[in-house]
Order: structure tokens, then sequence, then C-alpha cells
């Protein structure tokens, strides 16, 4: 067949949208979203009344009047901040969104998803398809009814994979809209609203480049939620959480690296780095306790995972200096900042902790270990011992049992100084207080290390170490950032009845012609070459097909009213070999614009592929391509290309099939 009815793609289209949505279901988490979507549009009016105020009073003159809008703007603005407070308090419910675990862990900070407002595409979408497309708009509505399907589905995500890949099919799908829709010379008056993750606080831009991030930027705090959810008890829940913390690290660095001009705060430059460095922290500390999970009194696995929670200890160190710029400083919320303070603490006490156990209760593993020349293992003991400090210890005799208790003793002074510094942060912060489990590990941590003092505290001890040297840093396995894979999730264009995109996009203009076609004694007089659509690649003077008007370059889209833009070259072939002495109707189309880009270059083949669902494809014409429209852009990687063909303009041959056919 030389059509596509779309039935099938429509029906696949409408099942896709609802796998992986959760819009109905009343659960802790999505009541949450509710409540801040709620927040979201009374902030949104408050600032509007807020915006009509300030107005009003710069442009009154009536010194009644300006005290009366001066009272009323208090008034707002008071409003304004308790609804700001209560959706800072909202994005700081850290406990929504942890395992439901009884196992004690630590809690993760995860992100809560952009909100954004349902938009009405159907008459931008109609009207772009009439006047540039010349089509019959109202036989696209299935089409138009299936995009805005899948936005809205998109908006409530479930937390698992699920949500996830729909997320992404949304994400893929923007680039096949982009490449129908958004031309470089008209806009098509669509308004994207969406809020700041963090703050409530609206943004609208016209430009699509401002959806991709932001649905790039929700992709990224899913996975920070899925990771917060695992059950860190066990190693494969461990392993996930880390898969997840990385895979959110890779979608921030992805956006921070590709997008720019974000009039967002949540998506600017610093606020990325910091996500991206929050993440790495997370995975660092899961990494820290597969180490701890699986420690069991051994000298080695003490004292690694003694290296492990030191370099937890430093990553958290950099998360508040980046926490700490200018530009975040009022706008991170303070329960991130307090929790991130006290993980800091917390991981460098547990970093001492680990140390003295490792002095105090591995003292005679030299001797349980079954190799020829003891000596030699005792110092390994000893280097092993005095590698994990930045500085060798002073005045101390590590072969001496006694010396070992000792400085054993110090660093779990250090310890419970460190406890208690983290302890006292937790309590300055209200949201923080709220978080029983938080409580329990910090208090649980705190009361082992004053016990194993008391245990190893000895009543005529006078010869203390002053101060314990700190633990040197180090990680058995780095983060692994892993930037978001476009072609893991198969799409196909809603829109591909329009056509193939290396012909039929926004950025192409042409002009469509009828004529007809008689076959001469000496045949048709063209040569036709590719597929998807056919292209008369030259016309014979004089022939049969310079006398109905056809050109080189014109592209076959209909023989006798039957649509071939998507056939294959044997069947338009067979279609102008079934031509009688009456003759041929013929649809073509010329293409005039004079700047195609280089990313139009496609071949038949890759163009079937591209339509059939291969991300892969679509996600490198995105790093091709130019979304720069208003102030929120997509940084283009790459310029145009074009050939003349005479008078006409067309795409280059040298990804088309070599072979040609004269007819």
């Amino acid at each position: 067949m030389m059509s596509d009815s779309g039935s099938d793609e429509d029906r696949g289209s409408t099942e896709s949208v609802r796998k992986g949505c959760d819009p109905l279901v009343s659960t802790q988490r999505s009541k949450l979203q509710q409540r801040r979507a709620k927040l979201n549009q009374q902030i949104n009016r408050e600032l509007r009344l807020r915006n009509g105020a300030e107005n009003l009073y710069r442009a009154s003159s009536n010194q009644k009047v300006k005290e009366t809008v001066a009272l009323e703007l208090s008034f707002v603005n008071s409003n304004l901040q308790l609804l700001k407070e209560e959706l800072e308090e909202l994005n700081s419910s850290m406990n929504v969104y942890q395992t439901e675990s009884e196992t004690v862990n630590v809690p993760m900070i995860p992100l809560g998803l952009k909100e954004t407002k349902e938009i009405d595409m159907t008459v931008p979408l109609q009207d772009f398809i009439s006047e540039h497309y010349s089509e019959d708009a109202s036989l696209y509505l299935n089409e138009i009814r299936d995009f805005m399907e899948l936005r809205q589905a998109m908006r409530t995500p479930s937390r698992n994979e699920a949500g996830q890949e729909l997320l992404m099919e949304y994400y893929n799908q923007l680039y096949f809209l982009d490449q129908r829709f958004f031309s470089p010379h008209r806009s098509l008056g669509i308004h994207f609203h969406w809020y700041d993750s963090l703050t409530g606080v609206p943004s609208v831009q016209r430009a699509l480049a401002f959806e991709k991030g932001s649905v790039l930027f929700n992709i990224g705090a899913l996975y920070t939620q899925i990771g917060a959810r695992q059950d860190r008890s066990t190693l494969t829940g461990i392993q996930d959480a880390i898969d997840a913390f990385q895979r959110a690290a890779g979608a921030f660095l992805y956006l921070q690296e590709n997008f720019s001009h974000a009039p967002s705060l949540d998506m600017s430059g610093p606020a990325l780095s910091m996500l991206v460095r929050l993440m790495v922290a997370q995975v660092q500390e899961c990494v820290c306790e597969k180490v701890i999970l699986m420690q069991d009194n051994d000298l080695n696995v003490l004292l690694q995972a003694a290296q492990e929670a030191a370099r937890v200890s430093d990553v958290y160190s950099l998360v508040l200096q980046a926490m700490s710029v200018p530009l975040l400083k009022d706008y991170v919320p303070f329960s991130w900042i307090s929790m991130v303070q006290v993980k800091t603490h917390h991981f460098r006490a547990l970093a001492h902790y680990y140390a003295a156990v490792a002095l105090c209760d591995c003292s005679g593993a030299s001797e349980c270990l079954c190799m020829p020349d003891e000596h030699d293992d005792e110092g390994r003991e000893i280097k092993a011992l005095v590698q994990i400090h930045t500085r060798r210890p002073d005045k101390l005799n590590l072969q001496d049992p006694e010396d070992k208790r000792r400085l054993g003793k110090a660093h779990l002074r250090k310890a419970i100084i460190r406890h208690e510094e983290a302890l006292r942060l937790h309590g300055v912060c209200k949201m923080l207080r709220k978080m029983d489990i938080l409580q329990e590990v910090l208090s649980h941590a705190h009361a082992r290390s004053l016990e194993k003092y008391s245990d190893i505290d000895q009543e005529d001890d006078f010869c203390e170490v002053a101060e314990a040297p700190e633990i040197q840093s180090h990680t058995q396995q780095k983060p692994d950032i892993k930037t978001p894979d476009f072609s893991a999730v198969r799409v196909t264009d809603i829109f591909h009845r329009l056509g193939p995109l290396s012909v039929f996009s926004a950025r192409n203009r042409w002009v469509r012609r009828h004529t007809c076609l008689v076959r001469g004694e000496a045949g048709l007089g063209l040569t036709l070459r590719g597929d998807s659509p056919v292209l008369v690649a030259g016309v014979l003077p004089g022939g049969c097909a310079a006398e109905a008007g056809l050109r080189e370059g014109d592209y076959i889209v209909a023989v006798n009213g039957a649509d071939c833009r998507w056939a294959e070259h044997a069947e338009v072939v067979h279609a102008l070999k079934s031509c009688t002495e009456r003759g041929l109707e013929l649809d073509v189309i010329t293409l005039q614009s004079h700047e195609v880009e280089k990313r139009m270059n496609l071949s038949p083949t890759g163009e079937r592929e591209c339509q059939s669902g291969s991300p892969r494809k679509a996600s490198r014409e995105y790093e091709r391509g130019s979304s720069s429209i208003w102030n929120w852009s997509w940084r283009s990687g790459g310029g145009g290309g074009s050939k003349r063909l005479g008078s006409t303009f067309s795409l280059s041959f040298g990804n088309l099939r070599e072979g040609e056919s004269m007819y």
C-alpha cells in the first residue's frame, strides 16, 4: 500500500499513554502532587495581584490611592510569603518519597516534580496543518488528541520505571513535534507554563526547548524519588538506589550542558551543578552503606568503611559549598542545607568510629592469619592503619596494643563530638525534627560511640593522645554518571501521516502541483531516484515528463489520487508503468526553501527507521538542531547545508540510493 491509515499507531499511542500514568490513585505521593499544584496556582494568583498593585502604585499620583495600594501590597506579600513557606515545607517533605521498609537508614534528598498547566493545542496545530501542509486539518484530530493525551499523562507519572518510560516517550515525541510544527518563520502561539520545583514561581515561554528542558528535569527528579524509596537494607536495594541516583545526575548534567538561558531558577546552571553534586554525594553514601552492610569486624573492611565514610563527608561538604553560592543560598530549602550539614558531620563521625573499631578490636588480627611469616602480616597491618590517616600519628607505636587503644580512644572522642554536632543541627531544623528515622539513626550512632568509648576507657590512663589525625577519604567505587539513553524508549511519530520528515517539515517550504503524464513512444522521459518520497532526478528535454511540467528536483507525492509519500521506489515505478494512453494524474511538490538544516539530510531507509521508532536517531537530531527561540534555548551543535538543482532546491543525494531508473 502507498498510504498509511495510522490506525495501528493510534491504538499503540493510546495504550502507551495509560502505561506509567497514575493521575487518580490517591497515594500519599499523589496527594502531595495535588497540594503542590494547588499551591502553585495560588502563588500564581498572588503574583498577578502583586504585579497589578505595583503597576497601579507607580501609575497613580493620588496619595490616598497610593496608601491604599501600599496597604494591599503588604497583605499580598504576606500571603505570598506564607504560601512559599508552605510550598517549601511540601518540597522539603522527604518522608513521602522514602522507603517503606522498617529498616533504619539515613533519609535521602529527593526532588519534587515540576508542575505544568494543561494546554489545548488543537487550534494552533490545525491552523498550521491547513496553512503549511495544505491538508484537511480535521483528518488529523485523532493525532492531535493522542499527543495531548500523552502530555496530560506525562504530568502525573508513576514513581517507577513505567513512569520514566512515559516521560521519555513524551520527550522523544517533542522532537517530531518540533520538526513538524515549529517553523523558524512563525510562532504557533502555544505558551508552555511550568512552575519552579522548589518555589512554585511560574514561568511561561513559547519556545519548545523550555518544554523539553522541563521534561528532562522531571526525568531526573523522578529518578531521585525512585532512588530514595529503595530498601537499602539489602545489596540489591542499595545497587538499585545507586543506579537511580546516577541516572538522576546524568539527566541534570545533560540538561546543564545542552540547554541555556533557563527562565526558572531550578534549571539555571548553578542549581543544576548543585543537583549533580547532590546526586553524586547520595551515590557515594549508598556505596558506603554497601561496605558497612558487608563489614564483619575484618580489619580491611573496617578500614575501607572508615575511608568510604570520610569520602561521603567530603562530597557532602562540596554540596554545601554549591548550595552556598549567592544565587542559591536563599533559594535552596533550609531543610536541604540542614540535612547536608547533618550528613557531613554524621559520616565524618562514622569514619572515626570505624577507625577506632579497627584499632581496638582487630589488634590480634595478624595472629589469626595463616601466613608463613607473621611479621610480614603484622607489617602490612601497621602500614594499613597508618595509611588511612592524613598524617602519621605522633609519638605512637602502632605495634604496641596500648598505643593502638589510645589512638582508637582519640578517634572515638572525635566521633562523639561530630555525632553531637549532627544532633544539634538536626534539632535546629523544624523539618528534620519531624523525621523520626533520622533522629533514630543519629541517636543510635551516638550511643554506639559512647558505649565503645566507655568499654575501652581506663581510669588509670593518663597518657592520652591530644587529637587523632583525620581519616584519608577514599572510595572503591566512584560514581558513574549515566546520561539519558533516549533510544531506550522507541516511539512512532504521531504525525507520520503528514509525510517523510526529510521533506514534510516545518522548516521546508514547497509548492504542490497537479499534472497529467502521458506515455510517449520513447517512454515517460524522466529519471527517478530514492523512495519515501520518490525524487525526479532528471527530466529528458522535450520528453513527455517535460511537456507535463515535471522538473528536476520534484517529489512525487500521489499517483492517480493514491498517496505515495511513504511509498517504496518499486511501488511508484509499478504505478507509473501502468500508464495508459489516457495518462496518469500526478501530484508533485517542489521545495522552495533556501535554507534546509543539515539534519534533514536523511536517507530513505534512515527516515523510515526514525518514523518507525528509532529514538537514537531522534536524539542525534536534537544535537544537530537548533531551537533558539525567545529566552530559553537548546545549544545548537551544527549548521545547515544546501544544494541547488537549477532554479529549484532539493535535498542532497549523498544519503540516497546510488541506483536510479530511467523511464
